[in-house]
């Protein structure tokens, strides 16, 4: 038997790699070394600019040149601190000997006993990873959740007016329109996206166990809370002053949280395109060259939304593993949280996945009209509801003396079928004003649609 060479185990870095692979600039170890670095060379800046622990001021010159180790980082560096790893067992402390090398490098050896002073390593790691969140979700997740909203908004207004028989419990219930079914999603979406957006990314910066203890050792005339403070916000963070040795990861149980909710709400968006599909309401366009079914040459299967359905319940079950096990760390730090976070970019792997395949699936499908409006003309009885509502207000207005509108109705629909005609006659025969009957003559469940319309413009730009 030949033997496979060494082949990708997630999905994600195997079959859909095209589709995902920016995500891994930012959340693979790779991008979390490369944060780190970031973080211990702009540690030596904020030092040397305060000329803090014995350190002298740097040059704009010497500032470039240590910074080029984080704007040039690439493979070879990569591989360098894999080689560091291997020897250390402890990744933080191999950035802190490739930044040394840097630094010897650039004749800036006198900076070396300053690299990484006072920190533990969960001062470079939570601020490390807190970049790389921000910038993953900025940069990809967010962008991506946009374009399923604005595929959304951009046919909700192109079909706000089509009229659509609502199922509620899956049964015909009051008439709505497709626009205003889809341009609902485009509303929960947009307040659950802000609120992700509001998500205050969080760095702490105080040293073994949050005390500023060995800054305070090293320089007790400094205001090292202060110092800290300008640092966090400096790298683009907000400043957590209260933590043990770790931040405690509240913020990112809360973005988890948020992310996955919009992940549920898309999930419920899928599940209904997707059942519009089975009903004929929407017509999948055929792709060319694509095969719908193995062996039924007609099919073409919606595998757009099952695929983000699938996805988005993996991400989904990570999010919330991640959001529930963040938060807790024995007394003043247990080391779960290291093998928790390297999954994030997991997490929001299968979630970019899902909002790829949902915006490509809402581009290969065309509404079906014809459909809508068959279905809405075999289901008058829907319309039993205007009548009895009608016949209340008649009667309050002392136009009527019916009693109990809505038994009568009940009689008349419930369970039968029930054609315009039929309805029409039944109407004529009510003890109701002449304006009112005018009013229910002229209704049909294609026109029983309320403000659909109107409100489906809630979701204009």
């Amino acid at each position: 038997m030949t033997t496979l060479s060494p082949q990708p185990l997630s999905p994600l870095d195997g079959r859909y790699r095209s589709q995902v692979g920016d995500l891994g600039s930012h959340l693979s170890e790779a991008g979390l070394n490369r944060a780190r670095v970031h973080v211990e060379v702009e540690w030596l800046i904020h030092l040397t600019d305060r000329e803090l622990l014995g350190a002298r001021r740097l040059t704009d010159d010497e500032k470039v040149a240590l910074r080029s180790l984080v704007e040039d980082f690439g493979d070879d560096d990569v591989a360098a601190l894999a080689a560091r790893e291997a020897v250390t067992r402890h990744d933080v402390k191999a950035v802190e000997y490739h930044v040394r090398d840097h630094l010897a490098a650039i004749g800036l050896d006198d900076l070396a006993e300053l690299t990484h002073v006072a920190c533990t390593s969960e001062d470079i790691n939570n601020l490390a990873y807190a970049i790389t969140i921000r910038d993953a979700v900025a940069g990809e997740w967010m962008p991506r959740a946009r374009l399923v909203v604005e595929a959304l908004r951009e046919r909700a207004l192109a079909w706000r007016a089509v009229p659509m028989l609502s199922r509620t419990h899956g049964q015909p219930a009051t008439p709505t329109t497709m626009g205003k079914e889809l341009a609902v999603f485009v509303h929960r979406l947009e307040r659950l996206l802000t609120s992700v957006d509001e998500v205050e990314y969080l760095g702490k910066f105080s040293g073994a166990t949050g005390t500023f203890a060995a800054h305070v050792a090293a320089d007790p005339t400094h205001d090292w809370p202060t110092s800290s403070k300008e640092f966090v916000e400096h790298l683009g963070l907000t400043w957590n002053p209260l933590t043990t040795q770790i931040e405690s990861h509240d913020w990112q149980a809360q973005l988890y949280q948020r992310i996955a909710h919009v992940g549920r709400v898309l999930h419920n968006l899928c599940t209904d395109v997707w059942t519009y599909i089975s009903m004929g309401y929407f017509r999948q366009i055929p792709q060319e060259g694509a095969t719908g079914s193995s062996t039924m040459p007609h099919k073409i299967n919606p595998i757009r939304f099952e695929n983000a359905e699938a996805n988005l319940e993996l991400s989904a079950a990570l999010l919330d593993s991640l959001a529930s096990t963040l938060v807790t760390s024995r007394l003043q730090r247990d080391l779960t949280d290291s093998s928790a976070q390297r999954n994030i970019g997991v997490a929001l792997g299968h979630a970019l996945l899902a909002l790829d395949n949902i915006v490509k699936g809402l581009g290969e499908i065309a509404l079906d009209e014809d459909a809508l409006a068959r279905d809405l003309e075999g289901n008058w009885e829907v319309l039993g509801e205007a009548i009895q509502t009608v016949i209340r207000a008649e009667v309050t207005a002392g136009r009527s003396t019916i009693s109990d509108p809505y038994a009568l109705l009940k009689e008349l629909t419930r369970g039968h079928r029930v054609s315009g005609d039929e309805l029409r006659a039944f109407v004529d025969g009510l003890d109701v004003s002449d304006d009112a009957k005018e009013r229910l003559r002229a209704l049909t469940p294609a026109t029983y649609a309320g403000l659909a319309d109107e409100l489906t413009g809630y979701v204009e730009r």
